[in-house]
């Protein structure tokens, strides 16, 4: 007969063998942490935010084959995630909390360059153990990067980003990037996020628009970016109009972004 001590080390080691072998368990905190879930361990077992199928999501077809649950401590208790991923989501005693049980937390920066981007693919990719499938992001995203991408001449075209709240994005933004890897000169003078007056816009209309998040419908329906004085401006002046899924967080599809913007270049 084997001494106790040693029934209980083999009960151990059964024990830890089984934990081990399970799946990875991922929990996503917000609409940005579900698409880097998705993209890097699609094969683990997920718990995404209640906004992975929103319109705005630029992964929502896959949302469909993962469950959905609420960014709360009580949720994550029950689902038991070994790593949660976040950009924006989750509360700091919650992020604490979750900290405290052992389970590691992967924060998505606030990139605004293209380096930012790929900087926040490789991390989430590494922390996920992961990294081949991060690099093999990044290398999709400099073909598409190279796509956008104009010729020896430089920038071939001004234009103005312009939401349906009326917003423009300058310097310090990822929209920015986005419209300099598409080739266009910015004509936003302000750094970050700034209104566009709707009187400017019909005293003097830019030569192009770029029209971000204009897809979501239930946007800022009453906008300034939706005033008939702003669309007669833009009327035939529309180099792009992009998705809002392909703006709502730093992520690789960014250059798709660029794409979609170079193409009325």
């Amino acid at each position: 007969m084997r001494p106790f001590g040693a029934v209980a080390l083999a009960a151990g080691v059964l024990v830890a063998g089984t934990a081990d072998a399970r799946p990875l368990r991922v929990m996503s905190l917000d609409q940005c942490g579900d698409q880097y879930a998705m993209a890097l361990v699609p094969d683990a077992t997920l718990a995404l935010s209640p906004r992975a199928d929103d319109p705005d999501s630029w992964m929502k077809a896959e949302a469909s084959r993962h469950r959905q649950v609420r960014p709360t401590l009580e949720a994550a208790i029950a689902f038991q995630p070994d790593v949660v991923m976040r950009y924006w989501g989750g509360e700091p005693r919650l992020l604490a909390a979750l900290e405290r049980r052992g389970v590691k937390v992967l924060i998505i920066d606030d990139a605004t360059t293209v380096e930012g981007v790929r900087a926040n693919v490789i991390k989430m990719a590494e922390g996920l153990g992961q990294r081949s499938r991060g690099d093999a992001l990044v290398i999709s995203m400099e073909e598409r990067l190279d796509e956008a991408r104009p010729g020896t001449g430089g920038p071939t075209s001004s234009a103005l980003y312009l939401t349906p709240g009326g917003f423009t994005a300058g310097k310090g933004t990822l929209v920015d990037a986005i419209l300099t890897a598409a080739g266009f000169a910015n004509l936003a003078t302000s750094p970050g996020y700034a209104p566009v007056s709707v009187e400017r816009m019909a005293l003097s209309p830019p030569k192009r628009f770029i029209l971000g998040f204009f897809d979501l419908f239930r946007s800022d329906w009453r906008g300034p970016g939706r005033h008939p004085v702003v669309q007669q401006a833009a009327k035939g002046r529309v180099a792009a109009r992009l998705p809002a899924s392909a703006l709502t967080c730093p992520a690789w599809f960014a250059a798709d972004a660029a794409v979609m913007a170079s193409e009325g270049r």
